[in-house]
């Protein structure tokens, strides 16, 4: 009984070092493979029922495991979409067939980085096939999330719809000095300030507005939109001896803040906030001895403008940068986490997916909580470090040797016990 079973822990020893040698032969292979996992082979003893005077052999089991958690090295390209996670998180991507997936019957898998580039209809793609998956945004750049612990609201990221953009103009600055000399404008006249705005198409537009004098430091004002002949919004002003803003009234569906000092009033590209100043405070609309002078007047908003790269920021959103200047949120890319990385399925393409011993995920704004931010024009190299892998490999050489060495020994013995028949 004994020498069977020393037999057949010299088998078990043969094959769980088979099994560690293919795991470091995988490990040097990929050791230049971004994003690889080096792959663990543990081994544990196996004991039967034992009698005090007799020992039988239980022999050896192996466990494979990826160690996920383990971090590589961040090393820098040239890409913006070169992107990598510098703490425990993963990046979520799907493969080619969950493109038109409904969202919920989507292979959901995970990278710790990417080289991402737009094909042929704007996803962001590896060259392996793995496509980005992230939450949507609305207009104000807010992440259009229904859920942290599932995949349903994630969709994969595409540039297609941000080739071309314009921003409407929404923000203006009217720093405008009136003259406290009323005899540069003739009686029942005023003064008008034509000011450019963009609407949604990124046309340009422009509003009219018209400073009339009343009685001593008094103003009105009124401002038509030339888009439609409309008048939009209107302003009664008094000024102090000082020069500066007293009282101000809005009128024509206008209406004026104290706190903020803005005119809020409609386009017919929509609406807009007008800075003009507050009571007794510099800045705004001012009355002083000096010429009519608009010595600050600004808006946001731009023309149409073409897409000419593509940034992803620490936290993770994808922003789309035009010839005009002007950025635009796409998409935000959260970061994933699950209980025990290494619990994870490895698949192809240095991709992880769920399992029983991985605990669920849960998605993460990238830099909050135990996952990190996302690194840009980053790349994460393997975990495997050649120098322990060439010293794991000789230590597995010799303890084959030794196993084969033990099914010698059992031969021989078993052959002596053979020959004492003769």
């Amino acid at each position: 009984m004994t020498i069977s079973s020393s037999l057949n822990a010299g088998v078990m020893g043969l094959n769980v070092n088979s099994t560690r040698l293919a795991a470091i032969s995988d490990n040097i292979a990929n050791s230049a493979t971004y994003g690889y996992k080096r792959t663990e082979v543990d081994f544990s003893s196996m004991v039967v029922n034992q009698r005090p005077s007799i020992y039988t052999a239980g022999g050896v089991r192996s466990s494979v495991y990826k160690a996920v958690s383990d971090q590589g090295s961040l090393i820098s390209t040239g890409r913006a979409t070169d992107i990598a996670v510098n703490g425990a998180g993963l990046i979520p991507v799907t493969t080619s067939q969950g493109i038109n997936a409904p969202a919920a019957e989507r292979e959901f898998l995970m990278v710790s980085t990417g080289g991402f580039s737009p094909d042929a209809e704007g996803f962001l793609r590896t060259t392996s096939g793995l496509y980005l998956l992230g939450w949507p945004v609305d207009a104000n750049g807010n992440a259009l999330t229904s859920g942290r612990t599932s995949q349903t609201g994630l969709q994969p990221v595409s540039i297609s719809d941000g080739i071309f953009a314009a921003e409407p103009t929404s923000q203006m600055n009217l720093g405008v000095n009136l003259p406290a000399d009323r005899s540069q404008i003739a009686t029942g006249e005023s003064i008008d300030l034509p000011v450019e705005y963009f609407d949604q198409l990124g046309l340009p537009q422009t509003l009219t507005i018209a400073y009339t004098p009343g009685a001593d430091g008094e103003w009105s004002a009124t401002i038509t939109d030339n888009a439609t002949g409309d008048l939009v919004g209107g302003i009664d002003l008094r000024f102090g001896p000082d020069g500066l803003l007293e009282t101000i009234n809005a009128n024509n569906n206008a209406t004026y803040d104290p706190v903020s000092g803005n005119l809020a009033f409609a386009t017919s590209a929509g609406p807009i906030s007008a800075f003009i100043g507050r009571s007794g405070e510099n800045g705004g609309l001012t009355q002083l001895g000096a010429t009519f002078s608009p010595f600050d007047v600004q808006s946001n908003g731009s023309p149409v403008g073409e897409l000419q790269s593509v940034d992803i920021t620490p936290d993770g959103f994808v922003q789309a940068i035009y010839d005009t200047g002007v950025r635009r949120t796409l998409f935000q890319i959260p970061v994933a986490s699950v209980t025990n990385p290494d619990g994870l399925t490895a698949v192809d393409n240095q991709a992880f997916a769920r399992s029983a011993d991985s605990g669920d995920i849960y998605l993460w704004n990238a830099g909050d909580g135990p996952t990190g931010e996302i690194a840009g024009f980053t790349l994460m190299e393997s975990t495997t470090d050649i120098a322990a892998e060439l010293t794991a490999l000789i230590e597995t050489q010799r303890a084959y040797s030794s196993n084969a060495k033990i099914i010698q020994t059992v031969d021989e013995m078993l052959q002596e016990t053979t020959n004492l028949k003769r």
